[in-house]
C-alpha cells in the first residue's frame, strides 16, 4: 500500500506510518509532499491520503471530542487492541486543538516530535528516528492497562 500525506510531519503524520506499518501493512509506503498537492498525488499514485483535509484519514468528531488522523486509521482498518486505544489518547492530546482532557504523556511526545523534526534529515529519516519512541510508547500502554487488570491477569 502506498499513502501520502503533508511533509514536515510532526505528531499524527508520524504515530500514523508508525501505527500502519507495525498494525495493517509492514511494507506500506509512505510519500510526504507539499500541502496543496497531497490529494493530486495521491490520485496520480493510487494512494490513500492521510492526515489533510479531503482525506478519509483525516480527523474528525465522535460524541463531541475531536478525533484525530492516528484514530481514524485505527477506524478504517478495525484495529481492537487495547493497548493502540490508550496510545491514541496520547497521540489525540498531542495533535488535536480542543480537547477536555488531556493525558499528561501527550505534552511529552509533542516535544518529542517538534525535536526530532528539529533533527532530522527528511522526513522519511524522522519517521526511521521517531518509531522506536513510538514503539515504546505502545510497550507503555501495553504495560499500563496490565497493571490495572492486576497481578493475576494474563497477556
Amino acid at each position: 500500500m502506498k499513502f501520502v500525506t503533508r511533509e514536515h510531519v510532526k505528531v499524527d503524520r508520524v504515530a500514523c506510518p508508525w501505527l500502519i506499518t507495525r498494525f495493517v501493512d509492514p511494507k506500506a509506503e509512505f510519500l510526504f509532499v507539499p500541502k496543496e498537492k497531497v490529494l493530486e498525488v495521491a490520485k496520480s499514485e493510487g494512494a490513500i491520503a492521510f492526515d489533510t483535509p479531503g482525506a478519509e484519514l483525516f480527523h474528525y468528531e465522535e460524541n463531541g471530542e475531536e478525533r484525530v488522523s492516528f484514530d481514524a486509521v485505527i477506524r478504517k482498518y478495525g484495529l481492537r487492541d487495547a493497548a493502540l486505544q490508550d496510545l491514541a489518547e496520547i497521540v489525540r492530546g498531542a495533535d488535536a486543538h480542543h480537547l477536555p482532557r488531556v493525558r499528561p504523556e501527550s505534552a511529552g511526545l509533542s516535544a518529542l516530535a517538534n525535536g526530532f523534526q528539529k533533527v532530522a534529515k527528511d522526513d522519511q529519516d524522522n519517521l526511521r528516528l521517531q518509531f522506536p519512541a513510538y514503539d515504546a510508547l505502545y510497550s507503555y500502554c501495553q504495560q499500563r492497562l496490565q497493571e490495572r487488570k492486576g497481578p493475576s491477569a494474563t497477556k
